[in-house]
């Protein structure tokens, strides 16, 4: 494994995200001569790698950069006060362009869900295949659904609406368990405050795989560009409640392994939490749901993919 330069910087992986405009000068110094076929997994950088002309580059896109589309709830959320406006929209409107001008690089996309295709398209203008992602789904068993709680695995950013979980579990008068960390838990920790949310912090795979076998039912409240998370519940055993939007529609069979909330407000989740029964939902359906994202499906599909893209 070769790292870029950027790895030597003390702190790097704890600021990762102040270091953003270094970051394509970074991929683009990899030398990458002496191969004929890359492939890079990507949610912003790894597209703008530099190759031979003669070479073959497929790229599996995660999402289009969301300070492209989403700059508000992705970048303007995490700024606070700490750096001035202007100069994250001068930073920003550099990357911008570097984003666009890398985009044009990939030979073939590979999209996760149809929400990134979409946006490949209109961004990018570029057409994408579809694959979804795959989920360990091994590291997950079957659990008894016998806990009181509604749960959330996530990262805690502005964008995935853990807000909104909060304050719909409060409406709803449920308890609500939440595994995770980032730079929003200050502010989710004093929301949380006196209400039926417990903010966990981060969690290991084995406390996860046993709070979601447990839970009533994962919540996916924020608008995701795939979300593994109801692959992950159902692999667990457990359904989903996911707002209806982004790629949770691919995830979700609704009815059959969750359910979904219209609007994203607390007021149209908390509806949800209060009528959900989680009886009506199949274990070994949601388990066999799940084994169509096995990472064994995955490999099949995407090596098909490649080798026709060489052809």
């Amino acid at each position: 494994m070769h790292a870029s330069l950027l790895a030597r910087i003390p702190g790097a992986n704890r600021n990762f995200r102040y270091l953003a405009p270094l970051y394509p000068r970074a991929f683009e110094a990899f030398d990458l001569r002496e191969y004929d076929l890359i492939v890079s997994s990507t949610s912003a950088w790894a597209k703008g790698v530099r190759i031979r002309e003669d070479a073959v580059h497929v790229c599996f896109i995660h999402t289009v950069s969301r300070f492209l589309f989403d700059y508000d709830r992705y970048v303007g959320a995490l700024q606070g006060d700490k750096i001035p406006n202007w100069l994250v929209r001068r930073v920003t409107d550099g990357l911008v362009r570097w984003d666009l001008e890398a985009a044009k690089r990939p030979t073939r996309y590979v999209a996760n869900s149809r929400t990134v295709q979409e946006r490949v398209r209109e961004f990018y203008h570029r057409d994408a295949d579809v694959l979804h992602s795959p989920a360990d789904i091994d590291r997950f068993t079957i659990g008894s659904g016998s806990g009181d709680y509604f749960f959330i695995a996530s990262r805690l950013l502005p964008y995935k609406r853990i807000d909104l979980a909060i304050d719909a579990a409060q409406l709803a008068g449920v308890k609500l368990l939440v595994a995770g960390d980032g730079p929003a838990m200050a502010q989710l920790r004093e929301r949380a405050r006196s209400s039926t949310t417990t903010l966990l912090g981060f969690v290991d795979d084995a406390a996860v795989n046993q709070l979601l076998g447990n839970a009533t039912a994962a919540i996916v409240p924020g608008e995701e560009d795939l979300g593994l998370v109801p692959i992950e519940a159902a692999a667990a055993g457990r359904p989903t409640i996911a707002y209806r939007a982004g790629g949770a529609r691919e995830t979700v069979i609704e009815g059959e392994t969750g359910a979904f909330f219209d609007e994203p407000t607390a007021e149209s989740l908390a509806a949800v939490l209060r009528g959900f029964d989680p009886s009506r939902y199949d274990s070994r359906r949601l388990r066999s749901h799940a084994q169509d994202f096995s990472p064994g499906e995955f490999i099949d599909h995407f090596r098909a993919i490649v080798e026709a893209t060489r052809a």
